[in-house]
């Protein structure tokens, strides 16, 4: 048994370590890459504290705070996404399906083009309306307990909702803030700087090690409530925590990056099948999301005819993900 566990635990690492190595390699894309490129020697040099003629601003100043952004971003928007789809045991369970980056996008949109507001002020509006969303949707989903097919289809109904008032906001727009609000609501790590990373890297620390340090008694919520129950795990303590950090997670990266579409949708599911059956995908799903805008903003910028910001490249990817699963859930007369 403790041979199994051992080696188990290698397999674990083993995985962690191959999905850090293609993070930095995303990273090292991000800051060689540009109108001028940086060689690897250049970046030593920048790095160890020497100036860089042509090179030294463009790494320090532009791509660094991007890479670092779509790291933290990708990896919060990994992480929450899983923790909705363990709990309630269905992939489509995804905050950007069911209606919280919804929640937050309304917000800040109003806050933009009514209110006039801009930089901190409509990061921390969005996040008080995720918060808010979520709770709105567990009350709206709760009939003695919470299912998770009504609270999927109740988010859904409430993001329709929603996104028809983010339309009739953006209609009513004056042309000098519409752009700024389609802006963030695409979803875009253009214009990074690391004061913005810095909030997103504590809630991070602070409600992602929260996450994995109930890594255990989430893996058995996975088996189900009963299942999880007679193990031992204090359910609705845990359920909630988990809720509100994951909830916490996607709410201050949405009011960071804007709502990047379909990170935390195709993180989860990704992450899964490379783990594999019986191992943990939090970390994974960090880390595939981490890459996921890593891809996504490099692809936008560099590989494409023209500059896309990484919302339009995720969610041309996410798109045929999600129709598949209905499909799918259509065939089989059941929840994906």
């Amino acid at each position: 048994m403790g041979t199994l566990r051992a080696a188990r635990s290698r397999g674990r690492l083993r995985l962690v370590a191959i999905m850090s190595a293609l993070v930095v390699l995303g990273v090292l894309a991000t800051l060689m890459t540009g109108p001028t490129l940086t060689t690897p020697g250049q970046l030593l040099r920048i790095f160890s504290g020497h100036d860089v003629p042509g090179a030294s601003f463009a790494v320090t100043e532009l791509r660094l705070p991007r890479a670092t952004l779509s790291v933290l971003t990708g990896m919060s928007f990994g992480l929450g996404g899983v923790i909705f789809q363990t709990l309630l045991r269905n992939p489509l369970a995804s905050p950007d399906i069911i209606g919280i980056s919804a929640g937050a996008s309304a917000a800040a949109v109003f806050a933009i083009v009514i209110l006039g507001w801009s930089g901190a002020a409509v990061s921390v509006t969005a996040v008080i309306a995720g918060l808010g969303i979520a709770l709105l949707i567990y009350l709206l989903a709760w009939r003695d307990r919470v299912s998770g097919a009504r609270l999927i289809l109740v988010g859904i109904g409430l993001a329709a909702m929603l996104d028809s008032l983010i339309a009739y906001v953006l209609s009513r727009a004056p042309s000098w803030t519409l752009q700024d609000a389609l802006r963030w609501l695409t979803g875009s790590v253009n214009g990074a700087t690391l004061d913005e990373a810095l909030p997103l890297m504590l809630a991070l620390l602070v409600l992602g090690g929260l996450l994995l340090a109930r890594r255990g008694n989430l893996e058995a919520m996975r088996l189900g409530d009963d299942t999880a129950a007679a193990l031992g795990v204090p359910l609705a303590r845990d359920k909630v925590i988990a809720v509100m950090a994951a909830v916490g997670l996607i709410a201050v990266a949405t009011a960071v990056s804007g709502p990047i579409a379909f990170v935390a949708f195709l993180s989860g599911p990704i992450a899964k099948r490379i783990a594999g059956p019986g191992r943990s995908p939090l970390i994974p799903a960090a880390l595939v999301g981490a890459l996921l805008v890593l891809i996504g903003d490099y692809t936008g910028q560099h590989l494409l005819a023209g500059r896309f910001p990484v919302g339009v490249v995720t969610g041309a990817l996410g798109a045929p993900y999600l129709i598949y699963l209905i499909i799918r859930s259509n065939r089989t007369g059941r929840e994906t």
